[in-house]
């Protein structure tokens, strides 16, 4: 008497429909990817421009240009003038805040909102 083994493994329809996740998922990443690869640049950028001695009292316009001079080097293209602030009231804080929007598909859009912020030094 044989007994015959049960099969294993997946059918062609489980693996069509696996890789369709997958590739929706992989999809949506390299939207949204980009977005906070280019907030990591202005972290870095922002981090740079306050390592600059004596920057805290330097003007808003010194430090908006050192900042966009990095930001032109990085590729960084979603901070504009209006996104940057310079407070001197609590010493000098850098803060940049904007908000990135990227069509994913159809009428679907994803939107990041960053914020990040940097005690300049003296």
């Amino acid at each position: 008497m044989t007994t015959r083994k049960a099969q294993q493994g997946i059918t062609l329809m489980g693996m069509i429909i696996t890789l369709a996740v997958l590739g929706i998922f992989g999809y949506c990443g390299m939207k949204i990817f980009p977005m906070y690869q280019e907030y990591w640049s202005v972290k870095d950028s922002m981090e740079e421009v306050a390592k600059t001695p004596g920057i805290a009292n330097a003007g808003r316009a010194k430090v908006v240009d050192l900042l966009f001079r990095r930001f032109n080097i990085s590729y960084v293209e979603s901070v504009k003038n209006e996104h940057i602030t310079l407070d001197t009231k609590r010493g000098a804080v850098l803060t940049i805040k904007y908000e990135v929007r990227r069509h994913v598909a159809y009428n679907l859009d994803v939107v990041g909102k960053f914020e990040h912020s940097v005690e300049l030094s003296n």
